[in-house]
């Protein structure tokens, strides 16, 4: 979650121009020249093929928010009921669901900082959401207190589903997005300043790099039209950093980050950004 970047909201749909194939001109035809091709025909062509990727991230982010919001609410009644370790085992699966789809999210105004804000992201009279609870849980060790955070967590949840149905999402938000979910990894999942006192970074890392490869496996049919090298250099990648990742696996989740060592830190920084270089070279190939 980083505040610098704020993803553009109701843009019209991107569309792909697509140039007409030239025709030889017969030597004995009309020299005046042809009327050029409808720009208006292109441009619905094109919008057509990105309605149905655009529908397809809708749909995904919205079983991502539906379960994001059913997670939320298991853990914030186990810190409302006082029990400490339910709540600190549910905390970074509820979180992973967000993650996946943060663009989204980004672009509703208050709703990540209201949910995602770490300490002094905001002012401290402001700070709620995960992480306000997340101090609480692991550095306080208690969960007293912070029942009224738990409930207007649930709510801004509740509060993201409401609108993420009628947000306007086009192919630039996608593509800019999954670039953004890996800089999120990038500026502070890598540096482990997101999860500063649980130490879960990898469960957000994870879901960064899911939510970011989701968007890729939807513009992938395009992009191979377009560069089939370099969707396939993409491919390569997202599979090496999530073979990177599963090394780190523990039962259902990931190992505490503090457990890895500087040069495994380091092999994940640069898989990720040999990643993140032909991934953001994805928008101009389309045209997005």
């Amino acid at each position: 979650m980083r505040y610098n970047v704020i993803l553009p909201t109701g843009v019209l749909v991107a569309s792909l121009l697509f140039s007409g194939c030239g025709q030889k001109e017969d030597a004995n035809a009309d020299s005046t020249p042809a009327a050029p091709a409808s720009t208006e025909t292109s441009t619905t062509a094109s919008a057509a093929d990105f309605n149905a990727a655009i529908e397809q991230y809708r749909t995904f982010a919205v079983e991502q928010c539906d379960l994001f919001v059913k997670e939320t609410e298991k853990f914030t009644n186990a810190v409302k009921a006082g029990n400490l370790d339910e709540a600190k085992k549910l905390y970074a699966p509820a979180r992973a669901y967000y993650e996946r789809i943060e663009p989204v999210a980004e672009a509703l105004g208050d709703l990540d900082p209201n949910i995602d804000a770490r300490v002094n992201d905001v002012d401290a009279a402001d700070w709620r959401g995960f992480h306000r609870i997340e101090k609480a849980l692991w550095e306080d060790k208690t969960t007293t207190g912070q029942e009224g955070y738990a409930d207007q967590l649930l709510k801004d949840a509740q509060l993201l589903r409401a609108k993420i149905e009628t947000i306007d999402i086009d192919a630039s938000l996608m593509v800019t997005g999954a670039v953004e979910l890996l800089n999120e990894v990038s500026s502070s999942k890598v540096t482990g300043e997101e999860e500063l006192y649980s130490h879960t970074d990898l469960y957000d890392f994870a879901a960064n790099v899911e939510g970011a490869s989701k968007i890729f496996e939807i513009l992938k049919p395009e992009l191979a039209k377009k560069d089939a090298d370099l969707e396939k250099e993409i491919g390569e990648r997202f599979a090496t950093l999530k073979q990177e990742l599963d090394a780190f696996k523990k039962g259902d989740g990931y190992v505490d980050y503090t457990e890895l060592k500087d040069d495994q830190i380091r092999k994940l920084s640069q898989n990720l950004d040999a990643l993140a270089e032909p991934l953001s070279n994805m928008g101009k190939i389309l045209g997005v």
